[in-house]
């Protein structure tokens, strides 16, 4: 179990699902093991010396305001996942490191950065032949953008993702669990949405502030620190490459030189650092 983050009144718990070095870094074109290298920050905590990656699934359990918090709840077990089939029929033991700090019941709130398979997949588990809400008495709250736009089916993303919304959003939706809100939020007195469109369109990042300390959780804006280095590396499953290169940087130049703490959605031990200007880039430290 990792150790818990402490933002002011909130408690922060990263949960493990599955490693995601190598699909993280087959999924970034330009992270070559060899321009890694040339990052020297990133070993040994995010890459080996060889220039490998080092990442993971994972959700984060947040406790604040009284409230019980799910943010991007990982794969799910016993998935079908043709386009990445090695993140597919997965029997990983979450649930178990899960109930060690909230048990499903007890969950007030489910929150999504985006509706990418690998974000969603525990909202809801198979039980009597069917898809059902796995945290009932939890209310579901959704970016309306984000939500419109699975619910159109969209052609161009892959199949893994489409069948993700079904399987994981759309039964906490038909349950009457669901909110759709706005990109920019408030979930919370100390919980809000910041908007970060571009991986997909109503991507975004969420916003943690109790008692004059913060810290972001950066969903997929960005997947590796690496990408601190090179905000210009992206991704070909980014909805908007532009628009997701956008959204990046104006994230980290929000939060460079300042005391909020940067989670990130994929990052491995450590996973909340600082973000500080390196020259015209950016570093964690």
């Amino acid at each position: 179990m990792k150790s818990d983050i402490k933002i002011g009144s909130a408690i922060i718990t990263p949960v493990f699902e599955i490693d995601a070095g190598q699909v993280i870094q087959d999924g970034i074109p330009d992270a070559t093991s060899e321009a890694v290298q040339q990052i020297p920050w990133l070993n040994p905590n995010y890459a080996d010396a060889s220039g490998k990656l080092r990442a993971q699934v994972q959700a984060f359990l947040v406790d604040v305001d009284g409230k019980k918090i799910v943010i991007d709840a990982c794969c799910g077990d016993g998935r079908e996942r043709p386009g990445l089939p090695e993140w597919g029929h997965l029997q990983t033991g979450f649930m178990e490191r899960f109930k060690k700090i909230f048990q499903p019941e007890e969950v007030d709130i489910v929150l999504c950065t985006h509706m990418h398979f690998d974000h969603v997949g525990w909202n809801t588990t198979f039980v009597d032949s069917k898809w059902t809400p796995t945290f009932p008495n939890a209310q579901y709250i959704f970016s309306k953008r984000e939500f419109d736009y699975w619910n159109g089916k969209p052609e161009k993303e892959m199949e893994d993702d489409r069948m993700g919304f079904v399987e994981s959003i759309l039964p906490a939706h038909e349950a009457g669990l669901a909110k759709l809100v706005p990109d920019d939020y408030h979930i919370t007195p100390s919980v809000s949405y910041i908007p970060t469109p571009g991986h997909t369109p109503g991507h975004v990042a969420v916003l943690i502030e109790s008692n004059g300390e913060s810290a972001v959780i950066s969903g997929d804006a960005l997947h590796h620190p690496c990408q601190i280095a090179h905000p210009e590396w992206g991704t070909p499953f980014d909805s908007d490459t532009e628009q997701a290169n956008k959204s990046r940087r104006e994230l980290l130049e929000r939060f460079a030189d300042t005391d909020t703490a940067f989670i990130g959605a994929h990052f491995p031990e450590p996973v909340a650092g600082k973000i500080t200007r390196d020259g015209e880039r950016f570093k964690l430290i």
